[in-house]
């Protein structure tokens, strides 16, 4: 029998935003997203990837190549162009990105074991530790990085969302606990 949008068998144990905030081990950080954060979070995302820094040096390497073996107008023009496309795409992006998450206001994350909650004056994003391949931690946040093999999700914890440095040390060790350092 369906029961407002759910039938009798289905598992209907998810936690709530609730029940990860309630957890007394939980970690709480409050902060608003700053493109410095997303900044972080994409260059950590390409050095563990590291195709697209390969991809960027080959570039570079052709592209000044060419340039030598040709040393005209056209040839100088496309390297100028080259160039600044590899200094400017990744200032774009991060752009675009504070775009979408900027406008959402003051994020409060809770880290629990059962996962991240982050709440917004607009959304909650409730995520499992299954999503998560590991955690880079960097001087000033902890970056978490998607299991898929792209790495097209990233969360950015920024340490100085953390109300007291205890918080960061309990912190730490939840992620330890439930996903890898990478």
């Amino acid at each position: 029998m369906a029961k407002d949008g759910w039938t009798e068998g289905n598992d209907n144990s998810a936690e709530t935003s609730g029940d990860l905030v309630d957890e007394p081990s939980a970690v709480q950080l409050v902060y608003r997203p700053q493109p410095a954060d997303t900044r972080v979070g994409l260059r950590v995302r390409d050095r563990v990837k590291r195709t697209k820094l390969v991809l960027r040096g080959v570039l570079l390497v052709l592209g000044v190549g060419f340039w030598l073996i040709t040393i005209d107008v056209v040839s100088t023009g496309l390297l100028l162009f080259v160039v600044l496309w590899m200094w400017g795409y990744p200032r774009l992006h991060v752009a675009y990105i504070q775009r979408i998450i900027g406008w959402q206001g003051e994020y409060r994350a809770t880290v629990s074991a059962a996962g991240i909650t982050c709440h917004s004056d607009y959304s909650t994003l409730v995520q499992k530790w299954s999503v998560y391949q590991g955690y880079r931690e960097t001087a000033h946040h902890f970056v978490l990085l998607s299991r898929d093999p792209n790495i097209m999700w990233l969360e950015v914890l920024p340490k100085r969302g953390a109300h007291e440095a205890e918080d960061l040390d309990r912190l730490r060790a939840i992620l330890d606990q439930h996903t890898t350092r990478v």
